[in-house]
């Protein structure tokens, strides 16, 4: 058995191929666009690239983008003040501030700076608040992503065991509340979790997002499971892996993402997504 293979850069052109039209309609009728404002603090390398390809996502999108690149001395107060500018600016529906920030800013509490209907990210306590109770407004980007991949092959994921490795506030904690929102019975596993490999083999979903190269076994894959790998990492010869041991698991899942190419493209299309639907909320 071998699995197939959850291409995220097909699926999320195909989301962004809609928005675009959502957007041309907009337009049409003279209409204000979607606007996101994208604040870069610094010149970190791969910040860098992840803020360009969000910027390209836009332009094909047709969404505007503000780009606000700001010198690594930045302090804090003067990235709060810039966010809070752009809270009380009509025209802008969503702000995103690219993490990692260096280490004079907080980042929880430039997170919590934003205005909730403009968190686009899906970062701050009350959007994941109104996830945690069912009644979801703007979802983090990435598990929102990983949910959209979920559901293209899975009809109902009610009574299915899913395990997330991983419980960082911006994708573990809120992937497992994605999970549990769709019915499955959900196991969360961090650093302490002693059994591992037996709650992969029982899983009917693995969701791993930690950011070690290859520490879910491939054999530690229950056959037929649905595999999300969050994790992208780069070795010392310079090749590109996730957190899964790809070939061997790919070898038992029934489907798995590839990396790259699987959640990182679907977190760029979920962010226009919750951009779209910000805009919304501000010009009804």
């Amino acid at each position: 058995m071998s699995a197939q293979i959850l291409d995220g850069k097909a699926q999320s052109e195909r989301i962004i191929d809609q928005i675009k039209l959502q957007v041309d309609a907009l337009a049409a009728a003279a209409k204000r666009v979607p606007s996101l404002a994208v604040i870069l603090v610094g010149d970190d390398p791969a910040s860098s690239i992840y803020v360009r390809n969000k910027r390209r996502a836009c332009e094909r999108a047709g969404v505007g983008s503000v780009s606000h690149d700001l010198p690594a001395s930045t302090t804090q107060a003067e990235l709060l003040a810039l966010i809070d500018t752009l809270n009380q600016d009509p025209d802008v529906d969503g702000i995103l501030v690219q993490m990692p920030l260096p280490r004079q800013i907080d980042p929880e509490t430039v997170i919590e700076s934003i205005h909730p209907d403009k968190d686009v990210d899906g970062f701050h306590p009350y959007n994941i608040g109104r996830l945690a109770v069912r009644m979801p407004t703007l979802r983090s980007c990435t598990p929102m992503g990983v949910m959209t991949l979920l559901q293209s092959v899975h009809d109902d994921m009610r009574g299915l065991n899913a395990l997330v490795v991983g419980a960082s506030n911006h994708v573990g904690r809120p992937m497992g509340l994605e999970l549990l929102m769709a019915g499955c019975t959900v196991t969360t596993a961090n650093s302490q979790t002693r059994n591992l490999p037996v709650l992969a083999l029982q899983a009917d979903i693995v969701v791993v997002a930690v950011g070690k190269p290859n520490l879910v076994k491939g054999e530690w894959i229950k056959e037929g499971a649905t595999v999300a790998d969050v994790g992208i990492n780069r070795l010392p010869d310079g090749r590109i892996c996730g957190d899964v041991e790809f070939e061997v698991a790919r070898q038992r899942a029934a489907w798995i993402t590839p990396v790259p190419g699987g959640v990182g493209p679907m977190t760029v299309a979920s962010l226009l997504q919750n951009t779209l639907q910000a805009h919304a909320v501000h010009t009804s």
